[in-house]
């Protein structure tokens, strides 16, 4: 990217270029000679040329969307004259894949080595509801397991975390929304971060606890236990029977100790929420390039949020290894084109307000700006919502934009390690993956610097490159996954951010 002064054009052939700073009227680019006509905010965009009605607008030297009326050097490019407009896509599925050099470095973290051959960054009990009737009771379980100080004397695990969410029932028993809980689900059961699971049910729910369990072994080591409440005889026997079932769970989880990994075992879901006109030069390219790092180590990065690659997927079918890999992620931009239409939404129902606010216009602006987050590897392979990862490097998860929702896909696909990058400033956590969180720049990183653990903003204030920035958060995921906590688990979150992605009828 070329800086001149305090506008930075990111592509030669962009025809508008994004404020650094707040702008007033007036002020004349030193590099462009371009007159300002109206005050500009820091993140939003200024037309450096002229732009007719109907014309591409450019940034990333790719289109954005089509200028709904003259724009003239020196204005404001947003929301008032700026436009989706028709767009099309060359995907030429595979032409740019390119292997990365793998690393002639040995790097370790400490993790926790199961009995699957997984290694878990954090090492929980699980309690894991299968419906939302169960959920109340878990809830009570874990705070009787707290009061009572059950694991006082497991100085191994890292506390007790209650699964529950709005579903389980009321569904139908036989379709996608079904098949994407028991993914959901199963993933949770058998996650390399959880040292046992209780799993719990009501009894009568459509998500049957004999489904989930029967005729397969859910974990290798045997650290799960289920019931349900109406067989067990009531709320106040199931959490009898509760505390006796997590205590012998936690006898197995606490023999487990922190030992040295290779970094092939991360397996890191990329998120980016509350986004702004940074997101896409300063904290998502940063993250490519730790992203390619952890790739050419051998381990497995997941890009997610399908709906926030719409107009950029071509991107990343180009770096398919294969067209048929190509082709899936293209079928899943297709299911979603007609799942938002059969619901009467439509793909450009993003940005947000608040991405708004930050200088994002288009989803196709904002989704340029999120797949720099997946780096240069090629794409090995596309999931669904909570499939199992069996393979290494860069893939796609198919999920919402919802980013709890897609954080819940995510961990369930393995997940061991989550990063989220922000330019407004997001609170959350997810439990029982530690989050790691990038500010895009360093206003807001000042201002909620209790909740963020890398700032990104000093790549525009203080000139860092992107590779050292790269550098210093691939070196972070290390030190998190090898016990480190990030500022949301310090804070306590993870409690409320399972999100299950609900597709179907309600019954």
């Amino acid at each position: 990217m070329t800086q001149h002064s305090r506008i930075l054009t990111l592509h030669p052939h962009d025809n508008i270029a994004v404020a650094l700073a707040d702008i007033a009227a007036g002020e004349v680019d030193v590099a462009t000679g371009v007159t300002l006509l109206q005050p500009i905010k820091q993140g939003h965009k200024i037309a450096i040329s002229a732009i007719s009605a109907g014309q591409n607008v450019l940034r990333y030297g790719q289109t954005i969307g089509q200028a709904t009326a003259d724009i003239a050097a020196g204005e404001h490019v947003h929301i008032q004259n700026l436009g989706m407009g028709e767009h099309s896509r060359d995907y030429a599925h595979a032409r740019d894949a390119k292997p990365l050099a793998a690393s002639t470095k040995i790097r370790t973290f400490n993790g926790y080595h199961r009995a699957d051959s997984r290694v878990g960054t954090r090492n929980y009990l699980g309690i894991l509801t299968s419906v939302n009737c169960s959920g109340s009771v878990a809830k009570f379980i874990a705070e009787a397991a707290e009061k009572s100080g059950l694991l006082d004397d497991y100085p191994n695990i890292d506390g007790i975390v209650p699964i529950t969410h709005g579903t389980g029932c009321g569904m139908s028993g036989n379709n996608e929304g079904y098949d994407t809980l028991f993914r959901t689900l199963s993933g949770y059961a058998q996650h390399p971060n959880f040292g046992g699971i209780l799993l719990i049910g009501l009894g009568c729910e459509v998500m049957q606890i004999a489904d989930l369990v029967g005729g397969r072994e859910i974990r290798a080591d045997g650290a799960l236990r289920y019931m349900t409440i109406q067989q067990t005889g009531g709320t106040r026997k199931t959490i009898e029977k509760g505390l006796e079932e997590l205590r012998s769970i936690a006898e197995l989880a606490n023999t487990a100790s922190r030992k040295p990994a290779p970094i092939s075992e991360l397996m890191l879901g990329m998120q980016c929420g509350g986004s702004d006109g940074y997101s896409g030069i300063t904290a998502n390219p940063a993250l490519g390039v730790a992203s390619d790092m952890l790739v050419q180590h051998g381990a497995t990065t997941i890009l997610s949020e399908t709906s926030e690659i719409y107009g950029a997927e071509h991107l990343l079918t180009r770096r398919a290894e294969s067209i048929e890999i190509g082709e899936k992620l293209i079928e899943r931009v297709r299911w979603w084109e007609d799942y938002t239409a059969r619901n009467k939404g439509e793909m450009d129902n993003n940005p947000s307000p608040g991405n708004k606010r930050g200088g994002l216009t288009t989803i196709l602006e904002k989704s340029l700006g999120a797949v720099a987050k997946s780096g240069s590897a090629p794409l090995t392979d596309v999931y669904l919502f909570g499939e199992k990862i069996d393979k290494k490097g860069f893939v796609f998860m198919d999920s919402p934009g919802f980013d709890p929702c897609s954080v819940t896909g995510q961990i369930a696909s393995g997940a061991n390690l989550i990063v989220f990058t922000t330019g407004r400033g997001s609170v959350s956590g997810y439990m029982p993956t530690p989050c790691i969180k990038v500010a895009t720049n360093s206003e807001m990183y000042a201002r909620m610097s209790e909740d963020m653990d890398i700032n990104c903003g000093d790549i525009v204030s203080d000139g860092v490159s992107l590779n050292d920035k790269g550098n210093e958060i691939f070196e972070m995921f290390i030190s998190i996954a090898s016990g480190e906590q990030t500022k949301s688990e310090g804070l306590g979150f993870g409690g409320v951010e399972f999100v299950p992605w609900q597709i179907g009828a309600m019954m």
